[in-house]
């Protein structure tokens, strides 16, 4: 076997050459005998003093270097070659970045022959240590920072895939937080209105809450007290901020949000990674998002990271609107020197949306009317559910 060490290669009978071209590399083979995975194993053993499969680097036995150059295949969305120096053979990878600084990288693994014979180098980093932990790749450089890593083997959507991440892209990727599951504003169960044509709507699982579909005339998730709509929230992935944002869609969104006492817009993901985005140009979007803000000052745009939290945000806003709705007129009343109470925000609000047939039909079972399984209802039975909820 033959393996790099500084400017020197050694091969497997102990005799040093010349500098190493990756044709000489041998093909490793592959074997899921002990981690279930597909990991690497070269029947040929080399005399390089080694501990368990830890290179074993230092002043007498050379410099082992992380090597990363330039993807030579033009059409490859993965720009560079990362080469990893192990003692049962050199793993190569293609990849989208020098380091994984703000995200995991994705890795593709490829055979060393890909390794071009002429390599264009982009970094050279001097290793102290590169093992292998089970499926995990351990890589530690000798330099102050930027100095641990590691490559993670695992399954993504059903196939294999391997990440390259550091200890601080892994933190954001799982950030340590637990929501709580105190209730917002002491209110005991809150009802959360959900679009119908909401597809993975939030469930709110671990919240006093409970939910009911209905046609939204804006956003995803309402609000309802005393008959009107008065807050509202519509949920964005990344992919949807941006497409409704350069398609213009958005704007029309946050007009008719706006015309609520209160609303919001939520995003599933973080702020900078607007500035990551390789479709469209970054700063259309962040240009654009603060238009919305001047525009419509009374709508925030709202980025929460991961979806879990954007849906602890979603039911504490609601209920904060909630809160608000029910005790703004008393609090008007009491400062009001001669009792007399101006229009708010909250007597501007539209009539909740009519219920569905489903939810009607569900709530004259629970109350022990009688109404067929299928199929339309009778007068009586919606005039008994207006009735029920009417406002107070």
């Amino acid at each position: 076997m033959i393996f790099r060490v500084g400017n020197m290669t050694h091969g497997s009978t102990g005799q040093v050459s010349g500098e190493a071209t990756p044709t000489q590399l041998p093909t490793p083979s592959w074997s899921t005998a002990n981690t279930g995975r597909a990991m690497r194993r070269d029947p040929i053993q080399s005399t390089t003093r080694r501990r368990g499969d830890v290179l074993l680097v230092g002043r007498h036995y050379g410099v082992v270097e992380l090597l990363i150059a330039l993807n030579p295949d033009e059409d490859s969305r993965l720009p560079y070659l990362l080469r990893i120096p192990l003692a049962g053979g050199d793993l190569v990878f293609r990849t989208s970045g020098t380091w994984p600084r703000t995200k995991a990288l994705y890795c593709y693994p490829v055979p060393t022959q890909d390794w071009p014979a002429e390599a264009v180098i982009v970094e050279r980093v001097r290793l102290r240590s590169c093992r292998r932990r089970g499926a995990a790749i351990d890589v530690i450089c000798d330099r102050a920072r930027e100095n641990r890593s590691q490559l993670v083997y695992t399954t993504a959507r059903g196939r294999d895939a391997v990440f390259w991440q550091s200890p601080r892209t892994r933190k954001q990727a799982r950030p340590n937080v637990r929501t709580p599951t105190a209730r917002a504003h002491g209110i005991a169960e809150l009802q959360i209105v959900v679009d119908a044509h909401e597809q993975y709507p939030y469930r709110f699982a671990t919240q006093q809450v409970t939910t009911v579909k209905r046609a939204l005339p804006c956003g995803d998730y309402g609000l309802i007290v005393n008959g009107a709509l008065v807050a509202s929230v519509e949920r964005k992935s990344l992919a949807d901020l941006v497409a409704s944002l350069t398609g213009g869609k958005l704007r029309y969104q946050v007009a008719d949000l706006a015309a609520l006492p209160r609303a919001a817009v939520v995003v599933e993901d973080r702020y900078s990674q607007l500035f990551k985005l390789d479709r469209v140009r970054p700063a259309v979007v962040a240009d654009g998002l603060a238009e919305l803000h001047i525009r419509w000052p009374a709508v925030p745009v709202v980025f929460c990271e991961t979806r879990q939290l954007a849906e602890e945000w979603t039911y504490r806003f609601l209920a904060a609107a909630h809160a608000w709705a029910t005790t703004e007129h008393q609090a008007l009343q009491r400062i009001s020197p001669d009792n007399v109470v101006e229009a708010t925000d909250l007597d501007q609000a539209p009539a909740a949306p009519e219920p569905s047939t489903a939810e009607v039909r569900a709530w004259a079972h629970s109350i022990g009317l009688s109404v067929p399984d299928r199929g339309r209802l009778r007068p009586e039975i919606w005039q008994a559910w207006h009735d029920a909820h009417a406002p107070a």
